[in-house]
């Protein structure tokens, strides 16, 4: 197999991890409102990601210093074409991210609600903004025979790209719902348990949506695989959801996400970023590539730092594997 073959495999598996991961981080946030009905449970809720946010996000930095590296011509053009949405989203996450540092150093309630909507903004923005830019890489943009983006922002908010940011959304609530409920106890977890049955139904008819819509455009055989796989997932989560079996939900629903991104990045190799321009040239996984040497180098950086990253975040979740209940909270605290 290229090296270039595997670090488009290794990028999938980033980008896959960060969506499992940060996925019930938006989930978590975007929820806020709706299950913490005073500052205590507001609390409680944040707590639940407070120790492994800012540690899930590292798969994301992972993710655009791979791709940098690997594919530096990819990731001009992403970041040309794609300039207005990539800002939002990493406004947005720097905001949420000062929010969870901040929210507690004061007690005013004011104080408080400024920082729960920057959670809230940080979070939702995300969700949407990440379908639309992966909506836009499978279905493809303008992309000039000089590998140049020569699109406009309202190219990039087309039917296609809206549904894949309404369904990474969706997703993510149903999965930050799930996360709550296994990871608290008392009357959030019960609470938490029923939004994730109520968003269940409009959640599968979105992603279901986008995955046949992807398929049936693109038309790929491990495409129509690992869609149907992660359409079983859905279902099979939804289906623990209903029952109140949480750890089987949760596990339906990260399987469905990393299944469903898998799918993406398995329709569009070899390109990277396909174009829709007469006479263009698509990014594909050779000319957009870096040199064999520094793809070599970077293999071997890989393969020894990669498992010191992922034992230290495995040792993490075990450490704060408890659930959470209100009464661990103090009352009047930060």
């Amino acid at each position: 197999m290229e090296l270039t073959t595997v670090w488009f495999i290794l990028i999938a598996v980033l980008w896959c991890g960060y969506f499992l991961l940060e996925g019930f981080d938006f989930g978590v946030g975007m929820l806020l409102p709706v299950l913490g009905r005073d500052d205590r449970e507001r609390r409680l809720l944040i707590n639940t990601i407070g120790p492994v946010w800012d540690g899930n996000e590292v798969w994301l930095l992972v993710a655009g210093g791979a791709t940098f590296a690997a594919f530096p011509e990819w990731y001009a053009t992403l970041f040309s074409g794609f300039y207005l949405p990539l800002l939002l989203i990493l406004v947005a996450l720097i905001l949420r991210g000062l929010a969870f540092e901040y929210r507690g150093k004061s007690d005013s309630p004011q104080w408080k609600r400024y920082w729960d909507w920057a959670i809230i903004g940080g979070s939702i923005v995300p969700a949407v903004l990440w379908g639309v830019a992966f909506g836009n890489i499978v279905r493809g943009v303008p992309i000039s025979a000089e590998h140049e983006y020569v699109g406009g922002f309202f190219n990039l908010l087309n039917p296609y790209a809206l549904v894949g940011g309404l369904t990474t959304t969706g997703l993510f609530l149903l999965h930050g719902a799930v996360f709550l409920a296994l990871k608290t106890d008392g009357e959030i977890r019960a609470r938490a348990g029923a939004v994730a049955v109520r968003v269940a139904v409009p959640t599968v008819v979105l992603a279901a949506g986008f995955l046949l819509w992807t398929q049936l455009t693109h038309s790929d055989a491990w495409g129509w695989v690992l869609s149907g796989a992660a359409a079983a997932a859905l279902i099979s989560g939804v289906l623990a959801a209903r029952a109140r079996r949480e750890g089987w939900a949760f596990i339906c629903t990260g399987a469905t996400i990393v299944l469903a991104v898998a799918a993406l990045f398995v329709t569009l190799f070899p390109d990277v970023m396909p174009t829709t321009l007469a006479g263009g040239d698509s990014l594909t996984t050779t000319n957009a590539a870096s040199t064999p040497y520094t793809l070599k180098v970077m293999t071997w950086v890989a393969v020894c730092f990669t498992p010191i990253v992922l034992a230290y975040q495995a040792w993490t979740y075990w450490v704060f594997r408890r659930r959470l209940r209100v009464e661990h909270i103090p009352a009047g605290g930060h």
